[in-house]
């Protein structure tokens, strides 16, 4: 059996991903195994060797490690937006390997970044295959079937005594604690101080898949071999994947997890039956975004001082310093709104910060914006986009004071590790929309 495959580097940025492809016997996989087991250790424990190898033999297979783990660059993941930083970092590797659709294949906590790619990019992933995957770890009210705070404290302390050692493998796989080899060569394979696996684990058990992702429908759900839940393999759809089935899947505390699948075969036979097969899914344009509208405040009484002339010209000046700022966000402008615009991002970290530099940038031209953000699944058509996303980020902005940037709920948590901050601006019914909505404002750092 050939050794552990050369290691290649994608960049995005400054950033450098570390990857490895192996075979080329189909369509592309793409395997992301969680953060402590880095992709050049992985191939030293002859089973896990073996299981790479087989799916290698019906695909190309493409396996990397996220941003500030294994070979890739350690960056100070805390100061980035963790769950952004990641998903391009997966953009970024295919990108590396010329692949415009691939499969992806994700474990554990890598499932939360896959299963953002998928949401935000359904254009780049064909499959989607999650193996012990979990919408959100830490309980919440809405979500009685994680992890209570308290236990979690202790889980994540636990990494610090048991890195590098065969604890660490009793942990994670119960059913190799008794193979001293296993336990060996699984101690060998986490990688990364006990400082950094604590950043790394408190990232992923802090963050959530959003509640607003498209509602994933699961075409097959078979039960677990190694878990005794309905996921060792959660095989799904083209894009859509139920988001309840992943969040499901961790069993909280009330199981103990097994990371390591001990009938391996059976799984990787569905695997590939799966990836294989002539399955087609339904086209669909929906897609996981961030839409961001931006109002010009009191502008029917600016062009009324202005008059016409003059504020047909700031206007386009106006227009110009958003698409300046937009496209360098790498967002796209869905159109002008007369005296705002309408813009829609892949991540929220972005396009948070893109209203706050067009928010600075029109204060040179004697103007004053209000922004509203809200991420959540839009229909995409005719260079439009609709949905009720939409009219939430709308609502949002109708709430903004001048030079307030306001956001729902559901971004802080997918903005986790990065510098952006914010102040809670209470519980708000918004006009046609269910519910209440909590709404929070960008704080200002001008100073």
């Amino acid at each position: 059996m050939a050794g552990t495959p050369e290691t290649l580097y994608a960049r995005d940025g400054d950033a450098h991903l570390a990857y490895q492809i192996v075979g080329d016997g189909g369509p592309d996989l793409l395997f992301v195994p969680p953060s402590p087991f880095p992709i050049d250790l992985l191939w030293d424990e002859p089973t896990v060797a073996g299981h790479l190898h087989r799916l290698a033999s019906f695909s190309r297979l493409i396996l990397t490690d996220l941003l500030g783990s294994g070979s890739s660059d350690a960056v100070p993941i805390h100061d980035r937006p963790a769950m952004q930083t990641w998903t391009d970092g997966l953009v970024a590797v295919l990108d590396a390997v010329g692949s415009k659709c691939a499969s992806v294949f994700a474990w554990s906590e890598s499932g939360l970044p896959v299963m953002l790619l998928t949401a935000s990019h359904p254009h780049r992933v064909r499959s989607l295959v999650l193996c012990s995957p979990f919408a959100r770890f830490l309980r919440a009210s809405d979500q009685p079937f994680g992890m209570p705070e308290s236990a979690l404290v202790k889980y994540v302390d636990s990494f610090e005594h048991t890195v590098g050692t065969g604890a660490m493998v009793d942990l994670l796989a119960p059913s190799w604690a008794g193979d001293a080899a296993k336990r060996g060569a699984g101690g060998r394979a986490v990688s990364g101080s006990p400082a950094a696996l604590d950043i790394s684990r408190r990232c992923t058990t802090c963050s959530c898949a959003p509640t607003s992702a498209p509602r994933w429908r699961a075409s097959r759900r078979r039960r677990c071999c190694c878990t005794g839940v309905a996921t060792a393999t959660c095989v799904a759809n083209t894009r859509r994947i139920s988001q309840e089935d992943p969040a499901r899947t961790t069993g909280g505390a009330r199981r103990r997890r097994q990371h390591v699948v001990r009938d391996a075969d059976r799984v990787l036979d569905e695997v590939e039956s799966f990836l294989t097969g002539q399955r087609s899914a339904t086209p669909s344009n929906r897609v996981l975004s961030t839409v961001l509208f931006t109002d010009i405040v009191g502008s029917t009484q600016r062009a009324a001082q202005l008059g016409d002339e003059a504020w047909t010209t700031a206007l386009a000046a106006h227009n110009r310093v958003v698409e300046r700022h937009v496209a360098g966000a790498r967002g796209v402008i869905v159109k002008f709104t007369g005296d705002g615009a309408l813009a829609t991002f892949d991540g929220p970290a972005r396009a948070i910060n893109c209203a706050c530099a067009i928010r600075d940038a029109v204060e040179d031209l004697g103007l004053e914006i209000r922004a509203g953000l809200h991420t959540g699944e839009v229909e995409m058509a005719d260079g439009d986009v609709h949905g009720i996303a939409v009219h939430i980020a709308a609502r949002i902005m109708a709430l903004a004071g001048p030079g307030e940037i306001l956001v729902s709920g559901v971004i802080p948590p997918l903005v986790l590790g990065s510098r952006i901050a914010f102040t809670d601006s209470g519980i708000h019914e918004l006009k046609g929309v269910p519910d209440r909505w909590p709404v929070l404002a960008v704080q200002d750092t001008r100073g």
